[in-house]
């Protein structure tokens, strides 16, 4: 398998796994104790871990990969505004999850249980990463089809002509 594709493997594994982490802390939080406080604080590392592993895997490939190649091909395609709109997006909004992935350990470490406004916090910042992962996944989604779409018209595009010549 080319290194190409286990990047592009590995980014959203690590954001989903993040996502997931990000929903583990929030379901803690709400029901937060001295007892589930150490598991709060380890969730919470896990989730800045993974979008920091998503954040260095993505910009990776972004740099190498999707800015010389995969941007012209889907503005080549039927699809252009799966670049346009979606990546561009997608470029411009990671950074409020990465922002509070990194923010949640610090405010997780407080007694959440004694600490409502703390406790608070971490509820909407979990769910703030939950709901902007989700729409960084879909727009991720979206680009890759923007990518297959012109890939398959390329295809059509070359072989229809051959096909043309061998049926007259």
């Amino acid at each position: 398998m080319p290194f190409k594709d286990v990047l592009l493997f590995l980014h959203p594994t690590f954001g989903v796994l993040g996502l997931v982490a990000a929903v583990w802390v929030l379901v803690e939080a709400l029901n937060a104790s001295e007892a589930n406080q150490r598991r709060i604080q380890i969730a919470s590392i896990v989730v800045a871990v993974m979008f920091a592993a998503t954040w260095f895997l993505a910009g990776w490939f972004y740099t190498v990969y999707y800015h010389s190649g995969d941007q012209a091909l889907i503005a080549k395609g039927p699809a252009p505004w799966a670049h346009n709109f979606f990546m561009e997006t997608k470029e411009h909004l990671f950074f409020a999850p990465l922002v509070l992935a990194f923010f949640l350990p610090i405010v997780a470490r407080l007694k959440l249980w004694l600490n409502r406004p703390a406790r608070n916090m971490v509820l909407v910042v979990t769910a703030l990463i939950a709901l902007q992962g989700l729409a960084i996944e879909g727009a991720g989604a979206i680009i890759n089809w923007g990518a297959k779409a012109a890939l398959s018209q390329m295809v059509q595009n070359t072989t229809v002509p051959a096909a043309q010549k061998v049926t007259n």
